[in-house]
């Protein structure tokens, strides 16, 4: 009957952590998520962060179609002058950057304004990598807003400045997003490390 009782303790305090670092990062990034395209400040770069052309039934994926727009939505609007697309790349036959890529294109996106980040595995990956690697310091994260907020949170940790431009959200509630913050602050806790980082890409 004791053991029951750690147990339930232990697992009552755990979904407490969860729900508390979910409204925690809620509360010290919302304001620096926008909605609205006139408001938001101009950076050089925004980072679109990488998801699947396709879901699991072969149909095209809302949250990769509405990051999209918003991207192009951003660069029309001169807020961005540079677009770096993160995202996986892990496969040789699955590649994020290059489809984003092409459909960036065919929406009239020049092609030597996007940038390719072959290595964003996560979004710490993404974030680390986009001063690591691409030498940025102020940025425009390009996703939902559950994501922006997440993000923004993990470069604030990395002392760097950023906002987000929220595309349009496929659902009205996120669960999974509760794990992937709380895993994102035990990520910043422990100081886990991009998968890769390499040689500095210049972005003019």
């Amino acid at each position: 009957m004791k053991q029951l009782k750690i147990v339930i303790l232990i697992s009552v305090l755990i979904l407490l952590g969860v729900f508390t670092t979910y409204h925690w990062i809620s509360f010290k990034t919302n304001h620096l998520a926008y909605d609205d395209i006139s408001s938001i400040p101009k950076n050089k770069v925004g980072l679109i962060l990488g998801t699947g052309k396709y879901t699991a039934s072969g149909n095209i994926n809302l949250f990769y179609t509405y990051r999209i727009d918003a991207a192009v939505k951003l660069y029309n609007a001169r807020k961005i002058k540079y677009i770096l697309v993160s995202g996986d790349n892990g496969r040789k036959d699955y590649d994020e950057p290059s489809n984003f890529k092409n459909d960036l294109i065919a929406k009239g996106i020049p092609e030597d304004h996007i940038f390719l980040d072959y290595a964003g595995f996560s979004t710490l990956d993404s974030v680390v990598r986009a001063k690591e690697i691409f030498g940025q310091t102020s940025i425009t994260f390009i996703s939902q807003e559950f994501h922006n907020q997440r993000a923004i949170y993990i470069a604030n940790h990395y002392d760097i400045k950023s906002v987000g431009f929220n595309a349009k959200d496929v659902y009205k509630s996120h669960f999974r997003e509760y794990l992937a913050r709380s895993k994102a602050s035990l990520d910043l806790v422990f100081n886990v490390q991009p998968k890769f980082l390499g040689e500095p890409i210049s972005i003019p």
